[in-house]
């Protein structure tokens, strides 16, 4: 099993709540993690072990905080990028980081 982390293509599991939400099998990208008890978001499931994954569903305009529990590993979203300042990253095919080495034009 691949462990769940930022910028992780998953998959909602099929539950009571999920389904009732229109949430099965969606898929989503994680956008990050927190701890409930100290930040007070709403997070689908159970909540169990105080940690919840913030997951932008495709058609959904905001993230939606899940158990980890509610979320399956589908795989690390090889080919996307982000900028963080002026330094650009590509994620590789194991999760990786790649930073763009490239002079910046600016």
């Amino acid at each position: 099993m691949n462990a769940i982390s930022f910028g992780d293509t998953v998959r909602i599991r099929a539950t009571v709540a999920t389904e009732q939400l229109g949430l099965a099998g969606r898929k989503g990208l994680v956008h990050g993690f927190t701890t409930p008890s100290d930040t007070g978001v709403q997070v689908i499931g159970s909540g169990t072990g105080d940690c919840a994954l913030s997951v932008k569903i495709e058609g959904q305009n905001d993230p939606l905080w899940f158990d980890p529990n509610l979320v399956e590993f589908v795989d690390h979203a090889p080919g996307t990028t982000i900028r963080i300042g002026k330094r650009g990253y590509t994620r590789g095919t194991g999760g990786e980081w790649i930073e763009d080495t490239r002079a910046d034009d600016d």
